[in-house]
């Protein structure tokens, strides 16, 4: 494992290792769905094209019956057909991306006789401090010109330490520690190198994707923090990684996703992109990715209509997503009563206005898993007179109407390029996807 050098402890070489070695090889959304394809296709899992008809069967004899589908290579959604028809959907839901700095058009900004910089943008809501002084580099997708399909898909990641955020010196704004408005087109654009790397940014990017300059015809590539993951504290209590929302949720499910033996249900397994940026794209949890996928598997299957609609009716959605932890010098930012802590297991999470879609029903049908998976549980509001974000949960549901609990793993500097969480919880949450996956 890339990161086991960190820790003697037992359950960080099972479990959160393995979680922190997936998060470490996927530096974007693409990698993370590249990463998980790979995974069900040694599994056994045959790959289905939107584009193409499909041909669906129940498992038979142990084997069989099991799918995946991707949108846009950075969604997707796994599922597995029981041997008999099925009463319903088992769902859990995650999210691919995190918050960064995309790379735009034209990027590379000539300082003559000094520097080259990369023109970037904001992709959600980050903190901007935490990305100054640290060691970047770039990955994500090119579309690549082919001389048999015109253009095909290339997934990169420049793998070396490319690029930093230098911050400005406490001698030059005097200010900086009373509170600085971070300009995203003036203070955080990052540098490439001197006078001399001029018209060398692509070059280096395609010479890392194993293509040339001149076939590149489009790209999607975010900036992303090398620096590795690790795990820390009095006793190895915690980790500390990048994009640790949503991967933990993300791989902490899959593993129980793939660990779970056949229900009466279809076990359905949602990665959707956008999250962190509204999720109202053509991949992104409110757009008919899901619906689309379900009412498909119904109809390959040969069940009427009606019958999917009683299917959804007897469905059930987990949407995993990170939660906040009380924070050791701000606890007041946290609700008086209800204060996650790291490792004191999975967050359920609370919202009147329903920006969590976890109602009464929801939270006690979880409760009940966590309890035969041995897991425990905790709760999470925001404080009164703080709105907190949305999530994947009442996005969904607007396409697939069905009972819905909200709930994450306990972190802190959420958004932030470098993350803390706990090193038990991972454990706590693959435990209960299987026991769900199972019921």
């Amino acid at each position: 494992m890339a990161t086991k050098k960190t820790s003697n402890n037992s359950l960080y070489k099972d479990i959160t290792g393995r979680m922190l070695d997936f998060i470490d090889e996927s530096p974007s959304c693409f990698q993370v769905i590249d990463n998980l394809k790979k995974r069900l296709v040694k599994a056994g899992y045959v790959e289905l094209k939107e584009s193409d008809l499909w041909k669906l069967a129940p498992a038979k004899g142990g084997k069989g019956g099991k799918y995946f589908v991707t949108r846009n290579d950075s969604s997707i959604i796994s599922f597995r057909i029981p041997k008999k028809d099925f009463k319903g959907f088992y769902m859990i839901a995650s999210h691919s991306d995190s918050p960064s700095f995309k790379i735009k058009e034209n990027p590379e900004m000539e300082m003559p006789g000094a520097y080259i910089k990369l023109n970037v943008e904001k992709y959600g809501g980050m903190l901007c401090a935490e990305w100054f002084d640290r060691p970047l580099s770039v990955a994500g997708r090119l579309i690549v010109r082919d001389k048999k399909a015109g253009a095909v898909t290339k997934l990169v990641n420049v793998d070396r330490d490319l690029l930093m955020l230098p911050a400005l010196a406490i001698h030059m704004n005097r200010e900086a520690n009373d509170g600085y408005k971070y300009n995203a087109q003036k203070d955080m654009l990052p540098i490439f190198g001197d006078d001399s790397a001029k018209d060398k940014f692509f070059e280096v990017v395609a010479k890392a994707a194993g293509v040339k300059k001149e076939d590149i015809l489009g790209h999607d590539l975010f900036l992303y923090n090398r620096v590795k993951p690790t795990v820390w504290g009095a006793s190895d209590e915690f980790i500390a990684s990048s994009r640790l929302d949503d991967q933990e949720c993300v791989y902490t499910t899959f593993e129980g996703f793939l660990n779970a033996a056949d229900s009466d249900n279809v076990a359905v397994h949602c990665v959707f992109d956008n999250e962190e940026v509204g999720s109202g794209t053509k991949q992104g949890a409110a757009s008919t990715f899901l619906k689309d996928t379900l009412t498909r598997i119904n109809e390959c299957l040969g069940r009427t209509n009606e019958q999917y609609f009683t299917a959804v009716a007897q469905s059930f959605m987990i949407s995993a997503d990170n939660a906040h932890a009380m924070h050791p010098n701000n606890p007041d930012k946290a609700d008086p009563v209800n204060r996650p802590v790291m490792n004191k297991g999975i967050v359920i999470k609370y919202n009147a206005n329903q920006r969590y879609t976890t109602d009464a029903v929801s939270a006690a049908t979880f409760k009940l898993m966590c309890e035969k998976a041995g897991a425990p549980f905790q709760s999470f509001t925001n404080r009164s007179d703080m709105p907190g974000g949305s999530t994947l949960g009442n996005i969904s549901t607007s396409q697939v109407a069905v009972n819905t609990v909200d709930i994450g793993l306990a972190q802190l500097a959420m958004h932030s390029p470098y993350e803390t969480a706990g090193s038990k919880d991972p454990e706590y949450l693959a435990a209960v996807s299987q026991v769900f996956y199972e019921s």
